[in-house]
């Protein structure tokens, strides 16, 4: 059983540098896409269409995996931990409670993501991006859309680490677990 604790807590370390990597991506990108187009806008008076659909959508993989990243290190909000009580019990039932809370908000947004009103797979929210052109740019929103079912994936496998004793504090090099 601890070989699979220590395993779960690795594959959420291996996600969380992913989503530091893909953050940070979307990151630069969106920096850039904004200073091409202030640098376009004010000082050749002619910036290109396709800067602020870029910048929007670089915002959005990096808000939705710095959520992730926020969620593995424990920067979301509490309002009770349970840490420092000396009842146990108590601080159990607060861990309960934040998981039941993760659990609540996000699997019914996961469902919807591939399934719409009465279970129509075409009608959900990834199948109806996957029909759907960005405006400036050319490709689908899917590839945007598809942020929001891996940042789900990515903060329930942390939920699992969580779970399994996993502290929130990013191992010093990757050998650690």
């Amino acid at each position: 059983m601890k070989h699979i604790a220590k395993s779960v807590i690795r594959f959420s370390n291996g996600l969380d540098r992913l989503a530091t990597v893909m953050a940070g991506v979307a990151l630069v990108i969106l920096v850039g896409a904004v200073m091409l187009q202030v640098l376009a806008r004010y000082v050749f008076n002619q910036p290109p269409a396709y800067t602020e659909e870029l910048a929007r959508y670089a915002m959005i993989w990096a808000g939705l995996m710095g959520a992730t990243i926020s969620f593995k290190r424990r920067f979301d909000p509490a309002l009770f931990t349970g840490e420092g009580s000396r009842n146990a019990l108590l601080g159990f039932a607060a861990a309960l409670m934040r998981s039941a809370v993760v659990l609540i908000y996000l699997l019914p947004i996961l469902w919807y993501v591939f399934y719409g009103p009465n279970m129509n797979p075409a009608r959900g929210f990834l199948l109806r991006h996957s029909r759907t052109m960005a405006d400036a740019l050319p490709f689908s929103t899917f590839w945007v859309a598809v942020a929001v079912p891996i940042m789900i994936v990515f903060i329930l496998v942390h939920l699992a680490a969580r779970w399994c004793g996993d502290d929130g504090v990013p191992p010093a090099d990757s050998d650690a677990t």
